[in-house]
């Protein structure tokens, strides 16, 4: 949720921040109008209510016709204080609904357009050229099928479309990029955790999961539970209605986790294998942050973020997302993309963003220094999303013997190992 007092002093630039992102701007005029009449249903009900207070004083000392007088005045006013306190609810909630609906102010500087016009930051890494290497390289289910370690047939037949199996040297390859990526993230401080997976309405919603991403949540009606689609959600959580001490920020989290989601508008995409999925896991960096070091811990995150593609030793590049192509929570948004062989383009892999106090105003996380208590600023990026990174690894180190090379960083957690060989 953006701050009130922005939307009443600078109208403007929400509506050019909803612009940008394709959202709604006449949607900033209704807030606008919500909060008047919020506003003007607080000012009549403390007025009513006033005015009983003053009443209910005089009474006992009135006597007669004044006394009646009063008692009939007294009574009008009890009908009209209770119309005026569901006059203040009713308003008070539309307002919230409807500060709910706006999405976050974009950050100077995001480039402007929708998914196809993000800026690429820089290109690291050159792709392999298979050709002149002498052969055709293998899609990662193929590499997958003959390592032993894939397995999406019997994921389909077992759960569905876009679920699989990860067996033998691919199971070893999960545990592996997490607990690499886990020890990356001890290395610079962060707090290793493992949140639960289901969390309530209200945590999905202030994390603006409820808003335009419901429709890739998975929910659980008869428990009203949310499956999460990312650790974020549980650890923008965990401090909520909390009052943090600003000498213990930044507090960062790194929450390894399952991610559910319904994939609901990607038909057709992706269908093969395992980079769009319904499951995977994932370590994802969390941080609560003073709002003044925000844009630096953000920039930090995106380098811990190349640190960890850099170890993979995969080609791949940075790009600043585009406003229109922003989640609701996220002020501005830099993702990694890999480069996929078989596919012959980049995909995305990581994606770090800074959600200002978007979502720390509506799960009520604040922190207590010399100017008095303030919202935290909260970020987020994922270290590692497993089966991304699955594909990614396999296709860009395959050999022409359906073997794959293990890169340098990653062998220590796989026993030394520095090649996956085809079963026999």
């Amino acid at each position: 949720m953006i701050d009130p007092k922005l939307l009443r002093e600078d109208p403007d630039r929400v509506r050019a921040s909803q612009r940008l992102r394709g959202s709604s701007v006449e949607l900033v005029d209704q807030v606008l109008e919500a909060d008047e009449r919020r506003r003007s249903s607080i000012a009549s009900f403390e007025q009513l209510r006033s005015e009983q207070k003053s009443l209910s004083k005089q009474i006992p000392r009135a006597q007669g016709e004044e006394k009646q007088a009063l008692l009939a005045r007294t009574k009008e006013l009890s009908a009209q204080v209770k119309a005026a306190e569901a006059e203040q609810a009713e308003a008070e909630q539309t307002f919230q609904r409807l500060m709910l609906d706006l999405d976050n102010i974009v950050e100077d500087g995001v480039p402007e357009g929708g998914e196809d016009d993000y800026i690429v930051l820089e290109e690291v890494g050159t792709p392999r050229d298979f050709a002149a290497e002498g052969f055709e390289p293998r899609d990662h289910v193929e590499l997958g099928r003959l390592l032993g370690a894939i397995d999406v047939e019997r994921g389909a037949k077992v759960s569905g479309a876009r679920f699989y199996y990860l067996t033998g040297w691919g199971a070893l390859l999960e545990m592996a990029l997490i607990n690499m990526a886990v020890d990356q993230a001890l290395s610079y401080g962060f707090t290793p955790m493992i949140p639960p997976s289901l969390v309530k309405p209200r945590a999905m919603e202030g994390t603006g999961f409820l808003g335009q991403a419901a429709a890739d949540v998975y929910r659980l009606e008869q428990d009203d539970l949310y499956l999460v689609g990312t650790a974020e959600v549980p650890l923008a959580a965990y401090h909520s209605d909390e009052i943090l001490d600003a000498d213990q920020l930044p507090l960062r989290y790194a929450g390894t986790s399952p991610a559910f989601r319904r994939e609901a508008g990607s038909y057709g995409k992706d269908t093969r294998g395992i980079f769009r999925v319904h499951w995977f896991d994932k370590v994802e960096m969390f941080s609560y942050c003073h709002p003044d070091e925000a844009a630096a811990e953000h920039r930090r995150f995106l380098a811990w973020e190349r640190e960890f593609w850099d170890k993979l030793e995969v080609p791949y590049r940075v790009i600043d997302t585009a406003a229109g192509d922003l989640g609701a929570s996220a002020a501005r948004k830099f993702d990694i993309e890999a480069w996929i062989p078989t596919q012959g383009r980049h995909r995305e892999v990581t994606s770090t963003s800074n959600c200002t106090e978007f979502q720390s105003r509506r799960l009520s996380v604040r922190f207590r220094d010399e100017e008095g208590v303030r919202h935290v600023t909260t970020l987020n990026g994922t270290l590692v999303a497993v089966a991304r990174a699955i594909v990614a690894v396999l296709e860009n180190h395959q050999q022409a013997d359906g073997s794959v090379r293990i890169p340098k960083a990653l062998q220590p957690y796989l026993a030394g190992r520095s090649l996956l060989e085809p079963l026999t």
